[in-house]
């Protein structure tokens, strides 16, 4: 009975326990299901929005109709309380005002704010109450100022992120970070740290500290080193203290203590010195950073002995001497990265070793020998660049066995051959190739077929010889960049639209292609199809889907066949930045939609037969920096406002055309002018005496950077493609391009020029070459001419120049070209290295004598031992022979040059035509002179 009633007591007691159970469960469940969030949360959320320029739909879900805000796009609540905890709302792409109603959330922990545009906004001072944050991130908002140090009140805080565009936000002291005693990661990337001088302290203050991350923050000088026991960074694994100008003295003392470091960034820094040995015990790393320090020594070998070592960065330094086989010991090595240093020496076999390796780079060093095999071992492999060494020999397919997951492949500038047989189909899918300069035999590579993830490709100047087959043209409506340049490569373009490709870059340049110019997709950014033999109008071409607008800002067709007039069409290429037209065969006048390609920086015309009067409508294109219409048929004056409508012009160069009238002095508003060229055309009148405010010619410090008016960013960031611009300079043609920059010239040779050479020309101290040939100059050569301190070529050869040599110009300790002749400058050369070094020819057609000259002239310039050039004649009288032989000369020249003429009426007035119209004489004086001798000799005799 007892024992009935005891098991009907725990039969009913569990009962309850399960009854209990059961209705705290079903409460727990009835109240979980009706969490809202808080209205006084919600209120002050939708106020917060109120305040923000919200792009449209981005917050479309926070409306005052929703009750709910735990639902709302970024808001995360408490399960259980609907207290609002979290705001993710990194990149939402808003700006304005924060709303101080965030004060109003109490719980919050969580603030993101990264990513958005508060530009040139203040971060608020009232966040430092918002005392339940854990998280705050407003990295790279656009904020700017002082970084208020309320938020030291911040108590809670264990990851701070305030990385900001350069030195946008600063600080005075860092002393606030004190009362952030559970601050776990630090990130003030960019501020401007200049004047918190204790940033150490302060920084070594913080107890829980396992990530700084203070990269271009101005850090620089000499650190104060804290007692070494003071040091309290025991738990710091990641240090970023890149892009400062802080030397290796004053942070080896306390980050080489650092030996639970993990992630090391000393990149952008100043230690010219050799990689310091106490590195060594940092044996943690998982991560080394020390690029672009102008460390000056080998790779050291304890290095290489870094097991945990993934991510070993050691580029844009001097780093010299080999790559040892020890660098196979790095097996857990995910990326290396060796280039742009001076390394040599064969690439080791161990290479081969890293079998965990995704990223290679050794480009850009001077690494000979031939490429190991073993480099086909690395399965693991995704981007490789072995580019701009000395490599060479032969690539075969085994050095590709089992590279499947290879994407990248940099290899340009090497000696290397690729010999593959012709149904090789490589094991890889890759999306970037540049094979550019190696030698991949006369045939189109087949191989290139089964790449048709292939988005960038170069496989220019590597000796093919080759029509393009129809499936590579199929191929190439999926690249962005397409370079094929530097071949011969021959066929004409399919009449289909390349490159598909939003902002694609297509050279196929300095090839064979024939036939009419392509059809282009409006997407290509940047199409050079120069020096080829591509023929017919350009109409087609230019007006092809006249309604589309074109993304084209490089177009270069110079040196093909084209012909006919140029279109009207260019309306819709108004993002053209750089136009290249020469040498073909355009007809006609510039059309006046030229006009709309306001963006163009860059014209060129060269040799055409293009005619009319410069467009006034260029007045438009007010960013032009260099105008070539040389060697066409455009008549008219020079207009005026090129000086002051074009105030960034560099190259103005007209040579070769009809222009006439005087040369404009607002011409001497462009005070960028690098070069002018005027020459050969029928200029008249004086030198504008105000070419001294040309103030790049008289600067003596001209940059070396050559002319960029489009940088192509290329799949292994090399360089291209310059201005570049035919010069006639010390009497050669030639093409200057990466050194253009360097170019100051003045050449208005070929005119009909008169007056004196201004004086103030000698103030063009940055100017290395001035013709003024073939002109009708007069009086003297500027007294001041040896100021110009940078002049290489001088030519004021066929004048009417009269006067000394100028003794300054012996000054000109350049002066390699120097061409007077035919003038009438008279007295004695004077003497210097340079201009005695000159040829005699320099000096002839003038009354000159001094070295290089054989006379040596004499006061009064009266030869010496002339008695000694006389002899007896007849009956004893003494006969100068030098003035019988001149009058023998006379009589024999005269009837040489006038005997043909006297006799011959056709040819007397073929020669009198062809006086009238020599190019550096007025209006036929010397003409009339001779008509007048030979007129009269024809009545003499009666003809």
């Amino acid at each position: 009975m007892m024992m009935m009633m005891k098991k009907k007591k725990e039969g009913s007691l569990l009962r309850t326990v399960i009854a209990v159970t059961l209705t705290l469960l079903l409460c727990f469940l009835t109240t979980d299901s009706e969490i809202r969030c808080i209205e006084s949360e919600r209120r002050a959320l939708l106020n917060f929005k109120q305040d923000l320029d919200v792009p449209s739909d981005w917050l479309a879900s926070w409306t005052a109709s929703d009750v709910d805000c735990c639902d709302w796009v970024g808001v995360v609540c408490h399960n259980h309380t609907g207290h609002v905890l979290q705001l993710h709302l990194a990149s939402f792409m808003f700006g304005g005002e924060i709303n101080p109603s965030l004060l109003d959330l109490k719980h919050l922990i969580y603030l993101d704010l990264s990513g958005n545009y508060f530009i040139h906004t203040p971060i608020p001072k009232f966040l430092g109450s918002m005392g339940s944050l854990r998280y705050l991130n407003l990295s790279n908002a656009g904020f700017v100022g002082l970084i208020p140090h309320q938020l030291g009140n911040l108590s809670n805080l264990q990851y701070l992120d305030l990385e900001c565009d350069y030195y946008d936000l600063h600080v005075k002291n860092l002393q606030w970070l004190s009362g952030l005693p559970l601050l776990q990661h630090l990130d003030l990337s960019s501020a401007n740290l200049s004047q918190a001088s204790d940033w150490l302290q302060e920084i070594n203050k913080l107890p829980s500290l396992s990530k700084l991350r203070l990269s271009g923050c101005a850090l620089s000088g000499f650190i104060p080193p804290p007692i070494p026991s003071s040091i309290n960074f025991s738990s710091l694994t990641t240090l970023d203290l890149s892009s400062n100008s802080l030397d290796f003295n004053s942070i080896l003392f306390w980050v080489f203590g650092l030996h639970n470091l993990i992630s090391l960034d000393l990149s952008e820094n100043l230690f010219p010195a050799p990689i310091p040995v106490h590195l060594q015990n940092l044996t943690s790393l998982r991560h080394l950073d020390l690029s672009l320090t102008f460390f000056d020594s080998s790779i050291p070998n304890w290095l290489y002995s870094f097991s945990h070592l993934e991510f070993l960065n050691l580029g844009y330094n001097n780093l010299q001497g080999r790559i040892s086989s020890a660098i196979g010991n790095l097996t857990s090595a995910i990326s290396i990265d060796l280039s742009y240093n001076k390394l040599e020496g064969n690439v080791p076999r161990s290479i081969g070793n890293l079998s965990s390796l995704r990223s290679l780079d050794l480009g850009h060093n001077q690494i000979n020998g031939t490429l190991p095999q073993s480099f086909g071992q690395l399965s693991k492999l995704e981007s490789l660049n072995i580019g701009f060494n000395m490599l060479e020999g032969v690539v075969s397919e085994v050095h590709f066995a089992k590279l499947m997951r290879l994407k990248k492949l940099f290899a340009s500038h090497n000696q290397l051959t690729l010999k593959v047989s012709d149904n090789w189909t490589p094991p890889f899918k890759l999306n970037t190739l540049v094979l550019r300069s190696w030698n991949l035999g006369s045939k189109f590579p087949s191989w290139l077929y089964s790449q048709k993830q292939l988005l960038s490709l170069d496989i220019s100047n590597t000796g093919i010889i080759d029509a393009v087959p129809p499936w590579f043209w199929n191929l190439s409506s999926q690249f962005d960049f397409l370079n094929i340049s530097h071949n011969q490569i021959y066929g004409e373009f399919p009449h289909i639209p390349l490159m598909l490709s939003y902002l694609s870059t297509i050279d196929l340049s300095s090839n064979n292609f024939t036939g009419p110019l392509p059809c282009i997709s409006s997407n290509v950014t940047f199409l050079d199809l120069s020096n080829n033999l591509l023929s017919g109008s350009i109409s087609h071409f230019l007006c092809y889907k006249i309604n589309d607008s074109q993304s084209m800002e490089f177009l270069n067709l110079g040196n093909n066949l084209l012909s006919g007039k140029i279109s009207n069409c260019w309306m819709k290429w108004q993002s053209l930045i750089l136009l290249n037209l020469e040498n073909n065969n355009f007809t006609g006048k510039i059309p006046a939609s030229i006009g709309s390609l306001v963006n163009l920086q860059s014209l060129h015309m060269f040799n055409n037969k293009l005619s009319g009067k410069l467009l006034s409508l260029l007045k438009n294109c007010i960013d032009l920096v260099t105008i070539d219409i040389g060697k066409n048929e455009f008549d008219g004056s020079i207009p005026k406002w090129i000086g002051h409508r074009l105030s960034s012009l560099k190259i103005l160069s007209l040579r070769s055309n009809n222009f006439c009238g005087q040369i404009p002095d607002e011409l001497c508003a462009l005070a960028s002018l690098q070069i002018l060229d005027l020459s050969h055309n029928k200029l008249f009148g004086s030198i504008p005496k105000c070419v001294n405010n040309f103030i790049t010619m008289a600067r003596n410090n001209n940059s070396i950077s050559p002319f960029y008016f489009f940088y192509v960013v290329s799949p292994d960031y090399s360089d291209g493609p310059f201005e570049s611009e035919l010069l006639v300079i010390k009497g050669n043609s030639l093409e200057y391009s990466t050194t253009l920059g360097l170019v100051n010239i003045i050449d208005l040779s070929n005119n009909n020029l008169s007056g004196e050479i201004p004086k103030e020309v000698a103030s063009l101290q940055g100017l290395q070459s001035l013709n003024l040939s073939f002109n009708i100059l007069t009086g003297r050569i500027p007294e001041n001419i040896g100021d110009m301190r940078s002049i290489e070529s001088i030519d004021f050869s066929i004048n009417q120049l009269s006067g000394q040599i100028p003794q300054s110009m012996s000054s000109l300790t350049f002066l390699s070209h120097l061409n007077l002749s035919n003038n009438n400058l008279i007295g004695r050369i004077p003497s210097s290295t340079q201009l005695q070094s000159l040829s005699p020819s320099s000096f002839f057609g003038n009354k000159l004598c001094g070295p290089p000259l054989i006379d040596n002239c004499t006061i009064n310039y009266v030869k010496p031992n002339i008695e000694n050039k006389r002899s007896k004649g007849f009956g004893g009288h003494m006969v100068d022979w030098f003035f019988v032989s001149m009058a023998l000369g006379f009589v024999v020249g005269f009837w040489v040059v006038l005997g043909p003429l006297l006799w011959n009426k056709q040819w007397r007035i073929l020669y009198f035509q062809f006086l009238d119209h020599l190019g550096y004489k007025r209006t036929g004086v010397v003409a009339q002179i001779w008509y007048s001798i030979v007129s009269k000799c024809c009545k003499i005799l009666n003809i």
